[in-house]
């Protein structure tokens, strides 16, 4: 048995046992639905309901009419819909007071799913941006997901904030597509060579480049050993960086080898440092994002974990793209991003007001303004107990 179909069979059902339900399922859209036909059927409920359908209006038992009218009405949007599956969808509601419970469950999948579309989207054009040299197509897709994950938070009713989950999900690092790996690698070797050359050209990249942007472990030590020699304001050539990387164990551990150093430091030195570190960005935004969305659909398969803690923790994954993203940014020169993290405005959602009805409303106090006073009815309407 498939609980998430069951629940979606189960919110069709009491819906059309009792059209009433659909007052307490506002929160709830016919896109959280993930078949076709359910999708059909709960857009075609909805839209009887807003045009005044006489089964919203009698007290009498429901009319067949109701049923009818809704599956001619999904008719026009899908095909498949037989005039007994009605049938089968009632006989799948166990009590059709516990629709908004049912209609919980739907978007308790829906935001799963949601949530792993759109990381897998995000991670497509990580991976094409990587194929291209590019960063823009990884960045807007990250400020979609930002955006949808906010939009989520709202619809469940709790707060979009990044969490940082208690065992991350195990994801291998990412690399450079087999197709660009060799230019990066060249990139790289060539800004250090250049750094190396052009010691004064540090200064246009050491604000905002940093040794974990490289793809090559090596390369990032090396630079690292660059910058350290330029912050104590020491001379930088092969010897002093070959000394440096000695100081550091380096050369003991095997990270670098004295020839990879001698490669570097005796390249063509002519070249722009500030354009080339952007190329290392560059590669690094993609992967950071490749990573991002690896993780977040790592959570979002997760069915254990809760719509809040599949929200928070993926926002928290998306916390070293934002990272990446301003420093990218300040080297090319614009102006901070927006935050990762909308705030949550607007009205509250219709089961938050579920909740706040169910409260014990605060005691009106005196007013200290001349004026009728205010009581207690006017400050909040009285709750509706479910039909």
């Amino acid at each position: 048995m498939n609980p998430l179909l069951s629940a979606q069979q189960a919110v069709l059902g009491s819906v059309l046992l009792d059209p009433g339900q659909l007052a307490h399922l506002e929160w709830l859209a016919p896109d959280h639905f993930y078949r076709p036909l359910h999708k059909a059927l709960f857009a075609a409920l909805r839209k009887l309901r807003t045009e005044g359908h006489p089964a919203l209006a009698t007290e009498e038992p429901v009319p067949l009419s109701w049923v009818t009218d809704a599956v001619e009405e999904a008719s026009h949007h899908v095909r498949g819909l037989s005039a007994s599956y009605p049938h089968i969808l009632i006989s799948a509601c166990p009590r059709p007071e516990h629709a908004p419970v049912y209609g919980r469950m739907v978007l308790e999948g829906a935001i799963h799913r949601t949530v792993t579309e759109h990381a897998i989207r995000l991670h497509q054009a990580a991976r094409a941006d990587a194929f291209q040299g590019g960063a823009e197509g990884a960045l807007h897709h990250a400020d979609v997901l930002t955006g949808v994950l906010g939009d989520l938070a709202r619809r469940w009713g709790s707060e979009p904030r990044p969490v940082a989950p208690a065992t991350p999900p195990s994801t291998a690092p990412v690399a450079s597509p087999p197709g660009r790996a060799d230019q990066v690698a060249e990139d790289e070797q060539f800004l250090l060579a250049v750094l190396v050359e052009q010691p004064k050209a540090t200064d246009e990249v050491v604000g905002w480049l940093r040794p974990g942007d490289f793809a090559d472990p090596a390369h990032g030590q090396l630079y690292r050993c660059l910058g350290a020699l330029h912050h104590r304001g020491e001379p930088i050539d092969r010897i002093t960086v070959l000394w440096e990387a000695q100081r550091r164990g380096l050369l003991a551990d095997g990270t670098l080898t004295s020839e990879q150093l001698t490669a570097i430091c005796d390249g063509v030195g002519a070249g722009s440092a500030e354009w080339l570190g952007e190329q290392v960005m560059r590669s690094f935004v993609a992967r950071t994002a490749a990573a991002s969305a690896r993780a977040i659909r790592a959570l979002a398969e997760n069915e254990t974990l809760a719509p809040g803690r599949l929200i928070s923790h993926a926002l928290h994954a998306l916390g070293p793209l934002d990272e990446v993203r301003a420093r990218w940014q300040t080297a090319n020169g614009n102006p901070a991003p927006p935050p990762a993290v909308p705030p949550a405005e607007g009205p509250p959602t219709a089961r938050v007001h579920a909740a706040l009805a169910r409260s014990t409303p605060p005691a009106a106090r005196p007013s200290k303004c001349p004026g009728p006073a205010s009581t207690p009815s006017a400050a909040r309407p009285p709750s509706r107990a479910h039909g």
